[in-house]
């Protein structure tokens, strides 16, 4: 029951930021590292897979297609690590210090989170917790 709760808070959780990265782009370019080409399209395929990602999370036709998507969510987490490492140091050297460490923190230690509970929600992991 936890699970299941926390699969469909996931994928909420996705499926929102997936319209937010559609919707209203700029905030996500505004924290794109130099380094990554195409920024338009990647944030606008990334709404896409987050979107992707939440559906085939909650659908519930197919275990195999709900661990793929966790799967998914779960390595798209990693992927955008790297934008919210500089995301940080972006606001840290401002005069304003910008949204803060209160903010800056949580989500760093949230990013590994994200990770296991796409996969352990999805059906991939059992880890740490073993059904019995």
């Amino acid at each position: 029951m936890i699970r299941t709760g926390l699969r469909w808070l996931l994928a909420a959780f996705y499926a929102f930021a997936g319209v937010i990265h559609l919707a209203e782009p700029q905030p996500f370019l505004s924290i794109m590292p130099g380094w990554v080409p195409m920024p338009h399209a990647v944030v606008f395929w990334t709404g896409v897979a987050e979107l992707l990602g939440a559906a085939a999370l909650v659908q519930p036709v197919s275990l195999s297609l709900r661990r793929a998507g966790a799967i998914g969510l779960a390595a798209y987490a990693v992927c955008v690590f790297p934008a919210n490492i500089h995301h940080f140091a972006l606001d840290m050297a401002r005069a304003d210090g910008g949204f803060g460490l209160g903010y800056h923190i949580p989500r760093m230690i949230a990013q590994p989170i994200l990770v296991w509970l796409a996969l352990w929600t999805g059906g991939v992991t059992d880890w740490p917790l073993h059904r019995r």
